[in-house]
């Protein structure tokens, strides 16, 4: 029995979307006439890839099983796809590839104790460990206090983890937490988009994005923009209910934990020297002797 996922929808819309970012001036074409829609025809990305209209045409509707990956770079070249969007098309691709056998799902793992040693070893640096559905599977002390709002919500309370999607889109709060609320929103949904694209077959991840689809209308137009999103670092900026503002900056790494399983480590930390830092120490100060277990809940 073939169990791939049917995601013609998935690369059509991404294809698409990648398409109608780009004008012909960006990508060395003569812009010709008026144009219906923005973006490139498709006839124009076929050009740039060096394939007819008629094969990528028929590449756009879904049809990507079989596709070489030298054909699916020169599309993503044609697309300027950058490293995370190439990523996910190839993602894409592999999904869509016949089976032999029914594609093992994968299983969350548990973290090995000494990762978590390590987090608890960051103590004036908050690091959490999270999976592809951004669940918060483990964290230190203080990336339990600084991220309280999260842990403490009515949309992750009765979860299992804690989660950044569902508290981004379902929680008020957030809005006030996260100063820069709309890109936060962005990333999650694009961290999510990126997931499904690597896993087609999560059930969980399926109906956690069912849920916010049905409850929010910002992740509806932020899953139908399409973006995806693999690694991410930079500064985010926080109102705590304990300390006020924070500027800190921030990295996500992989963290692989098994054949099957990739987690993401994520590490907030403050410039020495800087008001944060001295906020960042006052919330470690608060901090108790870190839990076993500081996001798993009984279900």
């Amino acid at each position: 029995m073939d169990d791939r996922p049917d995601n013609r929808a998935q690369i059509r819309d991404f294809l698409a979307t990648r398409r109608a970012k780009l004008t012909p001036e960006q990508v060395g074409l003569p812009a010709s006439g008026r144009r219906r829609v923005p973006g490139l025809r498709r006839e124009e990305v076929a050009v740039l890839a060096g394939v007819s209209t008629e094969w990528y045409t028929r590449l756009e509707k879904g049809h990507i099983s079989g596709v070489s990956e030298e054909v699916l770079d020169a599309v993503a070249q044609a697309l300027r796809l950058d490293q995370d969007e190439r990523t996910y098309l190839f993602a894409l691709a592999r999904a869509a590839r016949p089976v032999r056998r029914t594609p093992s799902r994968r299983t969350d793992a548990q973290v090995p104790p000494p990762v978590q040693w390590l987090l608890d070893s960051m103590t004036l640096s908050a690091a959490w460990v999270r999976n592809g559905r951004t669940d918060i599977v483990t964290c230190n002390a203080l990336a339990r206090v600084l991220l309280a709002p999260v842990f403490d919500s009515p949309a992750t309370t009765p979860h299992t983890h804690a989660n950044l999607a569902r508290y981004v889109f379902l929680d008020p709060g957030a809005q006030q937490f996260f100063v820069d609320w709309d890109e936060a929103a962005a990333v999650s949904a694009a961290l999510l988009r990126a997931e499904a694209g690597r896993e087609p077959h999560d059930r969980a991840l399926r109906d956690l994005v069912g849920e916010l689809s049905t409850l929010s209308t910002e992740f509806r137009s932020q899953w139908a923009a399409h973006n995806v999103r693999i690694h991410h670092a930079g500064r985010k900026r926080l109102w705590h209910p304990q300390v006020g503002d924070l500027e800190l900056t921030y990295q996500s790494l992989d963290l692989p934990i098994s054949n099957r399983t990739v987690y993401g480590l994520t590490i907030y930390t403050a410039e020495p020297g800087s008001t944060s830092e001295e906020r960042l120490k006052l919330l470690s100060s608060l901090t108790a002797t870190p839990p076993t277990h500081p996001t798993n809940r009984p279900r």
